[in-house]
């Protein structure tokens, strides 16, 4: 099958078909008389093994790593737990930081409702800002 069929098929771009590619994930053979990429069973797998790992918030080089490992003959999966874990870390914290973020956002919208409107100031850009403390 060429891109636009591997695209279609698994539901992403031509684009993303091509990157992949580019980065060596999807190895496909060049057809001899038109030179077109040719993309087998076996490539719309590893598209879809890529997708999935995406999915589940895997970084391109950890999938690079997975591939790897299993492209040498040897399970990937303690490879996997353990990537997955440190994502999980990873996300945990990025999470806990957005909610800090969105709990200083309401103290701000909440202690900027009674504040005045000022021009800057040689001292002073937006006072609503500059003396803004979470304890409001």
């Amino acid at each position: 099958m060429r891109v636009n069929q591997l695209a279609n098929e698994t539901g992403v771009s031509v684009d993303t078909v091509r990157y992949y590619t580019r980065i060596g994930f999807l190895k496909p053979t060049k057809n001899p008389s038109n030179g077109y990429k040719e993309y087998c069973a076996k490539e719309k797998r590893r598209m879809r093994f890529i997708l999935s790992a995406r999915q589940l918030g895997f970084s391109v080089s950890d999938i690079a790593e997975i591939l790897d490992t299993a492209d040498q003959g040897e399970s990937p999966c303690p490879l996997a737990r353990r990537l997955i874990q440190k994502r999980l870390e990873e996300n945990e914290k990025g999470f806990q930081d957005s909610q800090r973020l969105r709990q200083r956002m309401y103290s701000a919208v909440r202690d900027w409702e009674t504040k005045p409107d000022r021009a800057p100031t040689g001292n002073m850009i937006c006072h609503l800002i500059e003396e803004f403390s979470e304890s409001g």
